[in-house]
């Protein structure tokens, strides 16, 4: 009794907050629309901070500071925007409008060969997604090899053989595939710099070399910390160490 009391009391608290910061969201875009842009900021923020995150939201604040020219802040929420939807054709678009904006133009190094064919079909969908196709596959073995088993007809017998086969090939394929995924994401840590100018050194101390400079709205790749610096990488292959105070992470 008193534990169906608790899941109705949870359930009840749950449905004020959806309604509240739908409330919010609606109001913010209603400020958004009046070009109230910095008080819509503001709404939607109150939102993030009650712990409700979606591609939606996180669309609505990287438009509302891009109108504002707040660089960093617009590309950090397309990019969070893109991790929840990255097959969404306006967000592609407006990232790069954003990325216009930011001052470091960085070379990209391109990958060629198996290994961007390898990597290009490996982001093709989620490692939840890798998995359930292999689910998928698994139960397409199973049927096609009762249908093998039972069936009396050698034409048929010889279709369910090759299918099943087929299948059982296509199991490891993709699991190697969502293990792949798994791996590029958990070594994808990328993070924006916040700082209008940063100078990165040569090793984490504040007297080392300083190596290069980077402003607001870069995208760079984190490969280590050390105490209150972070070692980053760029598109181009450049390396060097950070302050932590002046990037956040994506991730």
């Amino acid at each position: 009794m008193i534990k169906n009391m608790f899941y109705m009391v949870l359930f009840l608290l749950s449905t004020s907050a959806f309604t509240q910061n739908q409330d919010l969201f609606e109001k913010a875009n209603a400020l958004y629309n009046n070009g109230k842009y910095a008080e819509a900021i503001d709404v939607y923020t109150q939102i993030l901070d009650s712990g409700n995150h979606s591609a939606d939201l996180y669309f609505n604040l990287a438009n509302a500071n891009y109108k504002l020219s707040n660089v960093a802040p617009s590309i950090y929420y397309y990019e969070k925007a893109l991790q929840l939807k990255p097959n969404d054709t306006d967000l592609k678009n407006n990232v790069v409008f954003a990325r216009n904006m930011t001052v470091d133009a960085i070379d990209i190094i391109p990958e060629v060969g198996f290994s961007k064919f390898l990597k290009s079909t490996t982001n093709k969908m989620s490692f939840d997604g890798w998995a359930k196709f292999s689910v998928g596959l698994v139960f397409c073995f199973v049927i096609l090899f009762l249908v093998y088993y039972f069936v009396y007809s050698t034409f048929y017998k010889r279709l369910a053989f090759i299918g099943s086969i087929t299948a059982l090939i296509l199991v490891f394929i993709s699991l190697a595939f969502a293990f792949h995924k798994y791996n590029l994401d958990k070594n994808n840590t990328p993070a924006i710099v916040f700082a209008q100018e940063s100078k990165v050194k040569s090793d984490p101390n504040v007297k080392s070399k300083e190596s290069f400079r980077l402003h607001a709205g870069t995208k760079v790749q984190v490969l280590e910390a050390y105490n209150d610096w972070k070692k980053i990488k760029l598109s181009d292959g450049k390396t060097g160490w950070i302050a932590d105070k002046d990037i956040k992470m994506l991730n």
